[in-house]
Formats: structure tokens, C-alpha cells, sequence
């Protein structure tokens, strides 16, 4: 009598569930898409969520708002344009639209019935980052934001980072959640292993911990300088000196490190935004936090190490996660073979949480629908 393997029923179970890749990010929640710093007063700034066009302006006065990145008439990007008081002027004929989408002149209409304005996104500015809501603009006052890594702590050091990846925002989810990867890392960090301490799941999160014993080689100086030497044990298992806990709440994604005593040395948030409508492109957006060092200024001299050696790990994580996006390319679905449990949580949890790509909205039919009467003056120059 023939045996069905594991890896049989696991392949026989998948190929019952959605594919992964064609389960598009849920657009009902609060994502960034660009540093405030990128967006300076009096000027517009063009970004993307899941091939969705939108323009940021950030008048003179007044908070930044968003609208869908195409004027009405030609269908020219509004981003090309000028800002104009609470207003942005279309390059093309002069046509201006003010903060609530609505068009409130055309420059040869004179002052008669105006034409339909264009869909506008909520907006908010928070830990140099600006995050629009790109979905059911109803519920984003109720729709939780995210705590963004120790941003306003003045007892840690926050670096931004925002890579570009070519590849579906899952696999990012599953590169950090899965920590048995440390073998890909072994140049920059030596010989460590992972050990799992356990983990926790519920409706909108799966959680992980670990911590990690080093097997051999040294210890790098960034990692060093942040956490403190680990002694040599002469072989034997070294303690638990440091938890590492991989949390994808989602949509986002953190990674907080605790010394034995339970004291946070490091904070990790990061959001994984979709650039374009097949969501092929991911545009990373992230905040990590380092405790600062008793010693004064110390932090500062160390950044720059810090900062070196992170890049380098992402660069190695991100060719693996292009090369399994060029694998799923190849074959046009997903054959991953899942074995670790809490890997295999995540998937079901992002499947759960997503948008499957039949079901989901087309980025092109974003609607330049009439926009509700402006809440507060509008103006334009």
C-alpha cells in the first residue's frame, strides 16, 4: 500500500488554498508612501499604492493631502503641476482642484457650474512618514494606526530606511518572520543558530521568538557595540541572553529585541507597500530604533557601523526574496513546500487578511467621481 508523505499532503493542501502571490494588500488600512522630508512646502510629490496614481501636496499653510494623481480633463498628472494656496493647478489648462478633490476653477469657465472634481485619500503625517489611507476612506478614522518603533522616545536613535524590492510584499513577511534563514547571513554574522522559544497567533497577528547561540566565528563589532560581548563558552550552549520577537500585525511587520532582563535594546517597524497594480514591486518603508548607550555621543559614532551592516544583511535578503519571485515568475504560481508552523500560520494569516487579485479593485478604476463640499475654505492664486 502506497504512503502519502507529509510533503504530499502539504503540496495537496496548498494547492487547495489561494496562491499567496495573487492575494493583493489589503487597501483598508493606513500605509506610507513617502518621508515627510521628500515633500516640501508649496510642492507635490507623485506616489503609488498598488498602481493607484496619487498626489501629495503640502500647501504653505495647512497639513498635506492627497488626491488621485490624474486631472479629470486630459487625464495629465496632477503631480506635474503648482500649488496655488489650498489648491493644485493642473500644468495642462490651468484647471484647480483644492484639498477636498473638488475642481474650483477653470481658468476659461468662468464661474458657472465647475466640472467633477477627482477622488481624494485621507492623510496623516506621523514619525517623518507620510501614510495615506487608500481604501473605504469611511473607515479610516476607526481603522487603528500603527505604533511606529520609539520614534518619539528620546532614549533611543531611530535610522530610516526605505528599500525597493522586486517582489510580492508576502515573501518580505516571510524572509523576517522565518529566522532559520541565519545560514544566508553566516559572511556578516558567523556561524549562529537560531532557536525557537515559541509563538502566538490570533485573528490579525502571528508572533515568533527566538534567540540565537553562536556556533562560531566572531561576534561583528556592529552587533557587539549594541548588544555587548557575548562570552566564549568554549563550545558549550550559550544562555539566552537577548529574545528576538517577529511580530506581522497586519499589515505591518516589527522586530523588537529584549536583553535577559526584559529591557528593550532595539525596535524594528517596517511596512511593505505595493507599487505597482500587480503588486509585483514593493516599496519598503522602515523604522529602527537603538537604545542609546550610557556612554554620552557614543550612538553617534557607532551609526555609521550600524548602518554598514544592516544594509548588508538587506542586500542579502533582498536577492533571496528576487530570486524566489523570479521562481514563481517561471512557473506563474506558488510551489512553495511550507514545513516550519509558524510559517505556515503567516501564510494563512496573510492569505486571510488580503485581497484575493480576482476580487481585488483595478488600480485603473480609481473614480474621478464629483467631491463633497470642502470642510474648510479653499483658495486659489
Amino acid at each position: 500500500m502506497n504512503q502519502i508523505s507529509p510533503v504530499q499532503t502539504d503540496t495537496a493542501a496548498m494547492a487547495a488554498t489561494p496562491d499567496l502571490r495573487r492575494v493583493n494588500s489589503n487597501p483598508d488600512f493606513w500605509y506610507p508612501v513617502a518621508w515627510s522630508a521628500d515633500l516640501r512646502k508649496n510642492k507635490t510629490l507623485a506616489v503609488s499604492f498598488a498602481g493607484i496614481p496619487m498626489v501629495l501636496v503640502r500647501p504653505e499653510e495647512g497639513t498635506v493631502f492627497a488626491l488621485f494623481d490624474r486631472c479629470p480633463h486630459r487625464q495629465v498628472p496632477l503631480s506635474k503641476g503648482t500649488v496655488n494656496g489650498q489648491t493644485v493647478r493642473c500644468c495642462y489648462h490651468g484647471w484647480a482642484f483644492g484639498r477636498s478633490g473638488r475642481c474650483i476653477d477653470v481658468p476659461y469657465l468662468g464661474k458657472g457650474k465647475m466640472p467633477n472634481g477627482v477622488r481624494t485619500f485621507p492623510v496623516r503625517e506621523a514619525g517623518g512618514l507620510i501614510f495615506v489611507f487608500p481604501g473605504d476612506a469611511a473607515k479610516a478614522e476607526s481603522t487603528p494606526f500603527p505604533k511606529l518603533a520609539q520614534t518619539d522616545n528620546p532614549k533611543y536613535k531611530t535610522k530610516h530606511f526605505s528599500p525597493r524590492v522586486n517582489c510580492h510584499y508576502t515573501f518580505m513577511h516571510e524572509n523576517l518572520m522565518d529566522m532559520n534563514h541565519q545560514f544566508l547571513h553566516r559572511r556578516q554574522m558567523g556561524q549562529i543558530k537560531a532557536r525557537f522559544l515559541g509563538q502566538d497567533k490570533g485573528e490579525d497577528f502571528i508572533e515568533a521568538r527566538y534567540s540565537f547561540m553562536r556556533c562560531a566565528g566572531q561576534q561583528p563589532l556592529a552587533e557587539r557595540l549594541i548588544f555587548g560581548k557575548h562570552k566564549d563558552l568554549n563550545g558549550k550552549e550559550q544562555p539566552v541572553e537577548e529574545v528576538v520577537t517577529i511580530r506581522t500585525e497586519y499589515p505591518y511587520q516589527t522586530l523588537r529585541i529584549t536583553d535577559k532582563d526584559g529591557d528593550l535594546i532595539m525596535d524594528l517597524w517596517t511596512a511593505y507597500v505595493p507599487v505597482d497594480k500587480d503588486e509585483r514591486i514593493t516599496q519598503s518603508f522602515g523604522l529602527l530604533s537603538i537604545l542609546r548607550p550610557q556612554t554620552p555621543l557614543l550612538i553617534d559614532l557607532i551609526w555609521p557601523a550600524l548602518g554598514w551592516f544592516t544594509n548588508r544583511i538587506f542586500l542579502e535578503d533582498k536577492e533571496i526574496v528576487e530570486l524566489e519571485q523570479a521562481a514563481w515568475n517561471e512557473v506563474g504560481h506558488d510551489r512553495n513546500v511550507e514545513i516550519f508552523p509558524v510559517v505556515k500560520a503567516l501564510r494563512e494569516l496573510l492569505t486571510r487578511c488580503g485581497i484575493p487579485q480576482d476580487a481585488a479593485p483595478q488600480a485603473d478604476a480609481a473614480p474621478a467621481a464629483p467631491a463633497p463640499c470642502p470642510t474648510e475654505p479653499e483658495t486659489t492664486a
